[in-house]
């Protein structure tokens, strides 16, 4: 069982080396695929054939279904130069779940992802074993807000309790560190209590198991506003989940590394951990193919003066980037030394 003196002593090293490189948008790749109704309910022994609601869409579900595609996609964000892959499981709570009516399903989709991830990363270990790869556990911030009232009309209304988010989080933690991941992603926390639920349920597990394994916690900065759905700043943000002691702090989602800028700034001058940072290949366009237009180089060249400037530790992509961005990132902090601890 990895353990908190490996793999955390493995990356905090290496983080202090260099900068790495995270995976791009697992979404923007599988819709590439245009996979069809059929796709995500898989063959026969899925059991799925007859399921009660339509499934295309459940991305998470591909885990079972379609496990080559997934294997695909990891294999070229890795030979696009990735360190590290996440986890196809953005979704893969019960309650996020709920929506397809797979609750059940949960812990196998969890462990099929965590599987799939470990293999692909652990051939590409061996290929290069300079360059060794890691998987994080990707646990999305689920469909639900702990914070804010779904009705307009009764502010304190709520559709999720706290009790609720942390069983949620603890079943696909559990099934995410039984699969074989190196460490846990808790990101794109638009409110900062389901995080906290997430956190929760990770260290109650930990403790149950006598195993720790390194953590990144990735906000989202919703608008120009500069604060999370939740309301609050990026500082704000940092003091409410540094509790935790992640190996790294960041942002992600929502907007474009141009539009990041100022609180990925703002988010390397107040963490006393590393930080990370994967935004979005620039704002949404509607009439792109992939939802996004951003071009490689562009969102490249805006890491890479992230980084000579000294903000980040791991940079990599989501919605809309592609393996050409994660290699055209990989290429753009090459040999740019990462940014130091305020403590160091």
């Amino acid at each position: 069982m990895t353990t908190v003196t490996d793999r955390t002593a493995q990356l905090t090293k290496l983080l202090k080396e260099r900068i790495l490189v995270l995976d791009g948008a697992m979404g923007t790749m599988i819709q590439s695929c245009r996979l069809a109704e059929a796709d995500y309910r898989g063959p026969a022994a899925s059991g799925l054939a007859g399921h009660v609601c339509d499934l295309k869409g459940d991305n998470d579900l591909l885990s079972l279904t379609k496990p080559e595609v997934i294997r695909a996609i990891h294999d070229s964000f890795l030979e696009a130069g990735a360190d590290i892959i996440e986890t196809n499981t953005f979704n893969a709570t019960r309650i996020a779940q709920s929506d397809y009516r797979l609750e059940g399903r949960v812990r196998e989709i969890n462990l099929a992802a965590a599987r799939i991830a470990r293999e692909c990363a652990d051939a590409w270990t061996a290929k290069t074993p300079d360059k060794p790869r890691f998987v994080a556990g990707a646990l999305g911030p689920t469909n639900r807000t702990a914070t804010i009232s779904p009705d307009v009309n009764d502010p304190g209304a709520r559709n999720v309790s706290f009790d609720q988010l942390a069983a949620a989080y603890g079943e696909a933690a559990a099934a995410l560190v039984e699969g074989g991941v190196d460490l846990l992603l808790v990101e794109t926390v638009f409110d900062t209590l389901n995080a906290k639920a997430a956190l929760f349920a990770i260290d109650e597990y930990f403790d149950a198991h006598g195993i720790r394994l390194p953590l990144i916690v990735s906000g989202t900065i919703t608008d120009a506003s500069g604060r999370t759905l939740s309301g609050q700043t990026t500082e704000a943000f940092w003091n409410s989940v540094r509790h935790a002691k992640p190996l790294a702090v960041g942002l992600n989602c929502a907007l474009g590394a141009a539009l990041m800028r100022p609180y990925i700034e703002e988010m390397s001058r107040v963490a006393d951990t590393f930080v990370s940072c994967y935004p979005n290949a620039g704002l949404p366009n509607p009439m792109s193919e992939t939802g996004y237009d951003e071009a490689p180089a562009t969102t490249a060249n805006l890491i890479g003066e992230f980084a000579r400037n000294g903000f980040v530790n791991v940079v990599g992509g989501c919605c809309g980037t592609t393996p050409d961005h994660i290699r055209a990132i990989a290429q753009a902090v090459q040999g740019v030394p990462p940014r130091r601890i305020r403590a160091e």
